[in-house]
């Protein structure tokens, strides 16, 4: 009987009548591989593996809060403080203390590409006295320069930010350290598709990235867990080094093949994680008025509140896919008629996102967007958050209600920067990106806490999106507005005359034939 390793060598002479160099070890590579399970990426600690890391490298991390972060990788690093000048990617840079705030902490960073600064103070601080670069990215504008720089695309078109401060080239890159600005963002080329314009972005190349897994195997295949894939699988694929660390190594062929998140391919080394799993905002389920109480504070500000919610849950309509942002919108749906059924989809990479949990149930592979704990409904899906951001920007997601600092007469909306104060825009500019097949719907109170109006003939602040607005709702009015016509008064609270609306409302509107009280 012919062997198979002998077939291969006679088949790959017959492919070159000399008998190359070539054929032979084309046969003879197909000839070993029954032995591919051989091969072993896994190494025995991070410090092996990330021994050969050079100052001034790209650095890309996976991770969204302290939910799937690479921390036994992060803690080597910050070991190793000879490794520094490094510009690292990632949605965020963790908190004061945890995930890359501690290369923060230890000055390893010199540039920070990210969409979110959010609640770290050493992050702010440090940017906003000149101590570190920061190159502001909308999130889901972050998670696909990434999967393109994995997928050997150099650039790509986008409308998430265009006609904002990102197109136009006006975002602070670095400060001085008095205060004063010391370098502009670039500004984006602009192109017209269809009747509709974006911006290009360029795709982003990484030397190394950190990925958090919960199984690997030897050949370097991994499977993420719940929201833990969110950044990692657009980071692992880019690389010129991935190292993940993951929660159980498993011998090759335990993971199902379709149940494969990251393969091997992309991968080359793998560690054990040694470092127990955080969570950022533990909430837990209550009784629904309960919730709302604690949610929306006390007094007239939480009667203000709860009636632009219960309004707000009006906007649900029956098999809907909407995504919420944080704070007064999360508590719509509890306002919702149990008739209505509508999955709500989180932009860190969930569909059909349940309630809180029960005490002690939490999962911190499980959080939302506002890094909350969170379950899972009956028929859920997770994924990445480059394909999340790729279901909103195509306008899969029906409707998003988001909350604002200002809005114009024309629906420009601005709701991520304020002077002198920095959180970022998360993924806020892409889900207003598409605002012609996702309805916008802005929930406000009406004035500021000065009594200065919100709604504006023009924003004062950075915009987030411009003409993206369709409906507004405060605590005296819903606006129904026309990117064109602008606002139009269809309904107003029952202890709000029409005069009063105007004196705080800082611009024209017209008041609909239809005028209704406030359908709560």
């Amino acid at each position: 009987m012919v062997s198979t390793a002998s077939l291969l060598l006679r088949t790959a002479r017959n492919f070159s009548k000399d008998g190359s160099k070539h054929s032979l070890l084309f046969a003879r590579t197909f000839a070993s591989s029954s032995r591919r399970y051989e091969i072993n990426k896994v190494y025995p600690s991070a410090a092996e593996a990330i021994k050969d890391m050079k100052s001034g490298s790209t650095l890309l991390s996976g991770g969204f809060g302290l939910c799937g972060v690479p921390d036994t990788l992060i803690n080597e690093l910050e070991k190793n403080t000879h490794i520094n000048e490094l510009t690292c990617v990632s949605n965020n840079a963790g908190v004061d203390g945890g995930g890359l705030g501690k290369l923060l902490a230890t000055g390893q960073v010199k540039k920070m590409i990210a969409s979110y600064v959010g609640e770290n103070k050493t992050f702010e601080r440090k940017y906003l006295t000149g101590e570190i670069e920061l190159e502001l990215t909308p999130q889901g504008t972050l998670a696909e320069r990434c999967r393109a720089g994995g997928a050997g695309i150099p650039a790509f078109y986008t409308p998430a930010a265009f006609g904002t401060w990102v197109q136009t080239g006006e975002l602070p890159t670095k400060y001085n350290a008095d205060g004063t600005v010391a370098q502009y963002s670039k500004p984006r080329e602009v192109r017209v598709f269809d009747g509709k314009s974006y911006i290009m972005e360029e795709a982003i190349k990484g030397d190394y990235a950190f990925v958090k897994a919960w199984k690997a195997d030897p050949l370097g295949n991994c499977q993420f867990r719940f929201s833990g894939a969110n950044f990692n699988g657009a980071m692992g694929r880019n690389a010129a080094i991935t190292i993940v660390e993951a929660e159980e190594i498993v011998p090759a062929g335990s993971i199902e093949p379709a149940a494969v998140n990251l393969p091997g391919i992309y991968v080359q080394r793998v560690v054990q994680s040694t470092t127990e799993k955080g969570i950022e905002k533990r909430v837990y389920a209550k009784d629904p008025a309960e919730a709302a109480a604690a949610a929306l504070g006390s007094g007239d500000a939480a009667s203000k509140r709860e009636r632009i919610v219960k309004r707000a849950a009006k906007e649900f309509k029956n098999g809907m896919y909407a995504n919420l942002g944080i704070g007064m919108p999360m508590l719509a749906p509890s306002f919702v008629d149990p008739s209505v059924t509508v999955q709500l989809q989180s932009e860190n990479g969930i569909l059909g996102l349940g309630p809180y949990p029960q005490k002690g149930q939490e999962d911190p592979d499980l959080i939302n967007a506002g890094k909350e704990t969170v379950t899972l409904n009956a028929g859920a899906a997770v994924f990445g958050s480059d394909e999340s951001f790729g279901m909103i920007r195509s306008g899969r997601v029906d409707l998003t209600i988001l909350g604002a600092m200002q809005v114009s007469q024309y629906g420009d909306l601005a709701s991520w920067a304020l002077p002198g104060k920095i959180k970022g825009m998360g993924g806020a500019m892409d889900l207003v990106s598409n605002p012609t097949k996702t309805k916008v719907v802005v929930t406000m109170e009406h004035t500021d806490k000065k009594g200065n109006p919100k709604i504006l003939q023009q924003c004062a602040f950075p915009l987030t999106g411009p003409t993206c607005v369709s409906r507004i709702i405060t605590e005296l009015a819903v606006f129904d507005v026309h990117p064109t016509e602008g606002l139009t008064l269809i309904e107003h609270a029952e202890d709000a005359t029409v005069d009063e609306i105007k004196s705080k409302t800082g611009a024209p509107f017209k008041v609909s034939a239809d005028l209704k009280p406030m359908q709560i």
